[in-house]
């Protein structure tokens, strides 16, 4: 339901120190494989340049530049999306009750379970990792990407649960959605998140409207109006930052019979140069809606 890449909040010295940093101990890395890969066939290098290859017991755990690397390390594999390699470099030290590895490595669990192709692991992968997230919102409540992740992970749990669950979570996910964007206003992925909700639930189906009013006294919903109006404060946060919120808007605007608004953001996702499998679905049924007008 939800997707993309989430921006650590740091600032620019920050970012070029950590990721100098990560080039650094790569470089490292690599010559020591070259030198030395039959020392260590057990241990990737990268944890022994960063960690030491000591006892876990004997770290040094209030060093902050260590772990900041293996962070931005974390962070440059999510914006290649390779997640199996994240898994790898966090899943270690999830029992570490640090925050910052414990969203990172949940966010990475969700991406992959996207690639499973057995629904059993999947679920598993998905369950393990919503524990993981209330086990960083427990540690931290007032951590925006806590709350983000959160609300995916719970979002995605309860599609394996069944429709009543998923309805009866509905106000749970927004809550958690919102409380991320109070946190970090300058998060377009987040409007994002919260225009899907508005216009998935703006957009119910009659039985679900029905499955809804028995479950609640006032049964959740929510006027297209709304849903676009996320939709475009995410673009003004961070214009073209997402093929699917230009989709959204498109999508939104035919149902508000808003046509040439429809139009132009149909055509900008037609046109958004497709990098992953989001950006191909976009802009296909950006083409197929043109298309039909």
């Amino acid at each position: 339901m939800f997707s993309k890449f989430i921006r650590i909040a740091m600032s620019k010295i920050m970012q070029q120190r950590l990721l100098y940093y990560v080039i650094a101990n790569l470089k490292i890395e690599y010559n020591h494989r070259i030198k030395y890969k039959s020392l260590t066939p057990t241990i990737p290098f990268y944890f022994a340049s960063i960690w030491g290859i000591a006892n876990r017991k004997n770290e040094d755990k209030s060093s902050l530049t260590t772990r900041d690397i293996l962070l931005a390390k974390a962070d440059v594999l999510f914006d290649q999306e390779d997640y199996t390699e994240i898994y790898k470099l966090l899943n270690n030290y999830k029992d570490d009750k640090d925050v910052e590895i414990l969203w990172r490595l949940s966010r990475a669990m969700y991406k992959i379970s996207k690639f499973i192709i057995s629904d059993s692991e999947a679920k598993k992968l998905v369950y393990e990792a919503y524990d993981l997230i209330c086990q960083a919102l427990t540690l931290q409540e007032d951590h925006w990407a806590v709350h983000k992740w959160f609300a995916i992970l719970l979002n995605k749990k309860t599609s394996y649960e069944g429709i009543k669950i998923k309805i009866k979570e509905l106000y749970n996910i927004k809550k958690h959605m919102m409380r991320a964007s109070e946190l970090n206003p300058g998060d377009a992925t987040t409007l994002y998140m919260i225009g899907i909700w508005c216009y998935q639930l703006a957009d119910l189906a009659w039985y679900q409207r029905k499955i809804a009013s028995t479950i609640f006294t006032e049964p959740p919903t929510c006027p297209f109006e709304e849903a676009l109006r996320y939709f475009e404060q995410a673009e003004n946060v961070d214009p073209n930052f997402y093929s699917d919120n230009l989709l959204m808007i498109g999508k939104t605007c035919l149902k508000l019979n808003k046509k040439e608004d429809a139009l132009k953001y149909l055509k900008m996702a037609s046109q958004y140069p497709a990098k992953n499998d989001d950006d191909q679905t976009a802009k296909q049924e950006a083409i197929r809606l043109l298309n039909s007008l």
